[in-house]
């Protein structure tokens, strides 16, 4: 089997593209080039390419490379913006995973006669015979603190039956000692964190080179002005920095927190301490389904689920609304269910599938 690796410049990738190799698979590399600014002191796209391109030739397997900055702009950055300026916070690694990795990559990769594409990704993929059909299913990662299935959550089942994750079932550790006794320039390089086309360029200045913003007044939960924000698109549930309203007149000493926004009036309301009431719900509504199973989930599914990445699992149970929405109900109250979000679900070790945070209830 011929299977294309999405080499991304790290040493995740660089593991994923070996371990294919001493499995006997046909092996090449891609890279994706998916943001297009060859003046952004802050992309990271030359050394990339440029550490790719020498994990390559110590693998001596070939490199193509592909330019998906059109697609990326069109199918995930608009996303973003839109987002945003609805006052929300999206998730651009999911939709690049759906849109771009397993979908234009995907595509890509078939042209160029692959019978399957490989990433780096920190998930696994499990496929079972039933009669004379075949199920697949994607699996958390063995390294726990690394799993990435949250990110996954939303590409097709299609696209899911034609990926590997070969580093799946490593540690990181072990992934970085690969790399090092295989010599791969990339074993030590650090991991990227953050919004790739971000960079480390601070976000509240990126994002005003694309949104026109509107300040506006802070309130606290009783209506008193407490004083001005640059803009709702600038922040997120659950948020601290940044709101410049320390000290207030017949306040405790205690730090303000964002806790809500009214989009309608264009405040942005916050409280004090980091255990406020108005942080914490016990259910939401979301929307957009993603389901890996045939059948959508059933009145009273009982299953776990996460609200963010970092999360640990949290009891839930799902109820079909109308409209194609549901409502998930945690046995423990949630803190900082963030419209725009997703909230992905789980039964143990398999990803059910997940949607995106419309409102808590």
């Amino acid at each position: 089997m011929k299977i294309i690796v999405g080499m991304s410049g790290g040493v995740d990738s660089s593991v994923a593209a070996y371990l294919l190799q001493q499995q006997g698979y046909l092996v090449e590399g891609l890279f994706m080039k998916n943001w297009e600014d060859n003046n952004d002191k802050h992309c990271s796209a030359a050394q990339d390419l440029a550490d790719a391109q020498a994990v390559c030739a110590t693998l001596n397997i070939p490199l193509h490379v592909v330019n998906f900055s059109a697609a990326y702009w069109d199918r995930v950055f608009q996303y973003f913006l839109d987002e945003y300026h609805a006052g929300r916070t999206p998730n651009p690694d999911i939709l690049c995973n759906k849109e771009i990795k397993f979908k234009a990559f995907l595509e890509h990769a078939l042209t160029l006669g692959a019978d399957a594409i490989a990433t780096g990704h920190y998930a696994r993929v499990k496929t079972e015979t039933k009669s004379d059909t075949q199920d697949t299913y994607l699996l958390k990662a063995k390294d726990r603190d690394k799993d990435q299935s949250y990110f996954l959550y939303a590409i097709d089942k299609s696209a899911l039956a034609k990926s590997l994750f070969p580093v799946g079932d490593y540690l990181k550790t072990e992934i970085r000692e690969i790399a090092k006794k295989q010599n791969l320039i990339t074993h030590n390089k650090k991991d990227s964190t953050g919004i790739c086309f971000i960079g480390e360029r601070r976000f509240k200045t990126f994002l005003s080179e694309y949104l026109l913003y509107q300040p506006g007044e802070i309130h606290a939960t009783t209506g008193e002005i407490l004083g001005q924000h640059d803009g709702l698109m600038f922040y997120t549930l659950g948020q601290r920095q940044g709101l410049n309203i320390g000290g207030k007149k017949n306040h405790l000493e205690a730090a303000w927190y964002v806790v809500g926004k009214d989009t309608i009036k264009n405040i942005l309301i916050v409280a004090q301490t980091n255990e406020h009431p108005m942080l914490f719900t016990q259910g939401l509504i979301c929307s957009q389904l993603h389901w890996f199973a045939d059948e959508k989930p059933q009145p009273g599914l009982t299953c776990t689920a996460k609200i963010r990445y970092r999360q640990l699992d949290q009891h839930c149970i799902i109820a079909p609304q109308e409209n194609n929405r549901y409502a998930v109900l945690f046995s423990e109250k949630q803190r900082a269910a963030t419209p725009g979000q997703s909230i992905v679900f789980y039964q143990h070790n398999i990803c059910l599938g997940g949607a995106i945070i419309e409102e808590a209830i």
